[in-house]
């Protein structure tokens, strides 16, 4: 594969603003406040530019508010309050344009994260289990970023993975040098590098041995870079390599479902890292000293605060009356309209907040479901979605369907296991289909309801000042 070693122009001068992010990230010193050239020379430098890395995955306008909501606000799960605080109007009602400030932050950010892991993976130290350790993770993280941005910003790998993808940029910039302007790769050779960061994260990183810094959710582990393989492979439509990747997870990673409704709650009242391997696999920290207040995913869902996004009425009443995970959606007014609430981030109301969650072992147990069921083994499919399905809800007989029917049901309970975690808009983009967004009337801001298959807006728009410095870069047709 062909890979354009680059630096996006436009992270110049975002890395300037990026360096003035707060001090603390999980009881560490961040490093988006040293220089991007400076050089690796002990392990304490390399925590260093890794702590970096995952602080530059936190803002508002990446993963602590916008890449997960809009997954679920540009599908069926979401719609923006007609009582509301003149947040993302335009993401709602599907009129964002070429100069949208959302695309534009969901791309810079990424880049920045990504030059950040580029950094690490460069560094030239000997070979150890804490090295290993933090280059292996800094693969796992480029990898994710890269997965949400050839997702927002090109077409699905199951409709054409040959159309333009993302630039892949894989060396740092201290090495090409800055403002070098690359095209975009194919989809293809973006999932090739996806697939490779994640299979690389996996041989380096120690089942043991690894003291560096706490073995916790908060990090990437090789089981966390296990997950993300099979979810890339799900969405590329190689079925038998999804199924293999998570196998891995669920027989070797020691991660558990809540096993009773009280735990489920607790798990989900929660707001610190897991060290026990339940439920999580990888999130992001919003401590006392780095939540995004008012700005952040919690807060434009939750009723104690913005609570601008409310559930849709379809999405609820997908959920029995005896799933746990309906509890998670609580019934409230707003304007004097009945509406319904999304409750999974419920710490808003205290200064060390939720964790954003980006990979659960519940997804996996999915995703080992589609692809059984894909592949034809009906017994096996039925097997992994009720390990999921009938723990969620105790009174439930399970599936017992086969064909089709039981990979629709494994769609079906992916939106209902993974609403308001950003990729619900993703999984009806790669069964390449016209979809609706349900209409709710006088409670919703607006309503753009049909989105098709020829829909340009399906696609987010390369950034206006990317394509204004980089004559190499393709805007996406229609903006």
């Amino acid at each position: 594969m062909k890979k354009r070693n680059a630096y996006i122009a436009i992270l110049a001068a975002m890395t300037m603003t990026a360096a003035s992010c707060g001090k603390s990230f999980l009881d560490e010193e961040p490093s988006l406040s040293v220089s991007v050239g400076s050089a690796i020379l002990t392990e304490g430098n390399m925590l260093e530019a890794m702590n970096g890395a995952y602080r530059a995955m936190t803002p508002t306008l990446l993963f602590g508010r916008n890449v997960p909501l809009f997954g679920d606000l540009l599908a069926d799960n979401v719609y923006l309050s007609i009582s509301n605080s003149n947040r993302l109007v335009p993401m709602n009602n599907y009129t964002f344009v070429g100069s949208s400030a959302e695309a534009a932050g969901i791309w810079a950010n990424a880049y920045i994260a990504i030059q950040q892991a580029n950094r690490v993976i460069s560094s030239q130290l000997t070979a150890s289990n804490n090295v290993n350790q933090m280059a292996g993770e800094a693969h796992a993280l480029r990898a994710i970023c890269y997965f949400y941005l050839v997702n927002y910003f090109a077409k699905p790998y199951a409709e054409n993975p040959e159309a333009d993808g993302v630039p892949v940029v894989t060396l740092p910039s201290s090495e090409t040098g800055a403002l070098i302007k690359p095209a975009r790769n194919k989809v293809s050779e973006v999932y090739a590098q996806i697939v490779s960061d994640l299979e690389k994260a996996y041989e380096l990183m120690p089942a043991t041995g690894m003291t560096i810094h706490p073995n916790n959710s908060n990090f990437f582990s090789k089981y966390a870079a296990k997950a993300l393989q099979a979810r890339a492979y799900l969405y590329m439509g190689e079925w038998a390599k999804a199924r293999d990747a998570a196998a891995i997870v669920e027989k070797d990673g020691g991660y558990s479902l809540a096993g009773t409704e009280a735990a489920f709650n607790t798990y989900w009242g929660g707001n610190v890292a897991r060290t026990d391997k339940l439920e999580t696999i990888f999130e992001l920290n919003y401590n006392s000293t780095a939540n995004l207040g008012v700005e952040g995913l919690d807060a434009i869902y939750s009723r104690a605060a913005v609570g601008d996004m409310l559930v849709t009425d379809e999405l609820y009443n997908l959920y029995a009356a005896t799933d746990r995970r309906r509890g998670l959606i609580v019934p409230g007014q707003r304007g004097g309209l009945d509406v319904l609430y999304v409750n999974k981030y419920q710490n808003t109301g205290i200064a060390d907040r939720d964790e954003v969650k980006l990979l659960r072992y519940a997804e996996v147990l999915l995703i080992l479901a589609e692809s059984h069921a894909r592949l034809g083994n009906d017994t096996e499919g039925q097997k992994y979605l009720n390990m999921v399905a009938q723990n969620r809800d105790a009174s439930f007989a399970g599936y017992a369907l086969t064909g089709q029917a039981l990979v629709d049901a494994t769609i079906t309970e992916r939106r209902k296991e993974l609403a308001f975690e950003g990729l619900r808009l993703f999984d009806l983009y790669r069964q390449n289909a016209t979809f609706n967004r349900p209409n709710m009337g006088v409670k919703a801001h607006s309503s753009y309801v049909e989105v098709k298959t020829t829909d340009f807006r399906r696609l987010q728009p390369i950034p206006e000042a990317e394509l204004a410095a980089n004559p190499n870069m393709r805007k996406n047709l229609g903006y």
